[in-house]
């Protein structure tokens, strides 16, 4: 592997996570499209690409920043999950099974941050 981040299981899951946060929102209403569609894409990306950018070549304290902005937002996929569910776009299945992969990111993220 090429990079240093793709060694990190946080950034490996995050990752899975911004496919299956694509594969719902693809259900979302058209009306949603540049509102909340947008934003979920973005805020899950987000993590991801906060992991690599603070990771790579980055003092620690440099990582542990960016790790911060990938903790806020997976806290903002969150949100814009309870706001689809309170719209009834997404179903309680869909809602559980993401809000729970989202706590476990979290957790790793906070985790690693912790180590640094």
């Amino acid at each position: 592997m090429a990079f240093k981040f793709e060694n990190l299981q946080v950034w490996q899951r995050a990752l899975d996570l911004t496919e299956e946060v694509d594969l719902v929102s693809k259900n979302f209403p058209k009306e949603e499209l540049y509102v909340l569609t947008s934003q979920i894409k973005r805020a899950a990306d987000s993590v991801v690409l906060n992991i690599a950018e603070g990771c790579t070549g980055q003092t620690n304290p440099v990582f542990k920043t960016f790790l911060g902005y990938s903790l806020r937002s997976g806290v903002e996929v969150v949100s814009c999950l309870f706001i689809a569910r309170k719209r009834k776009i997404i179903n309680d299945a869909d809602f559980q099974n993401l809000y729970e992969e989202y706590q476990a990111l979290i957790k790793m993220i906070t985790a690693l941050r912790n180590t640094l």
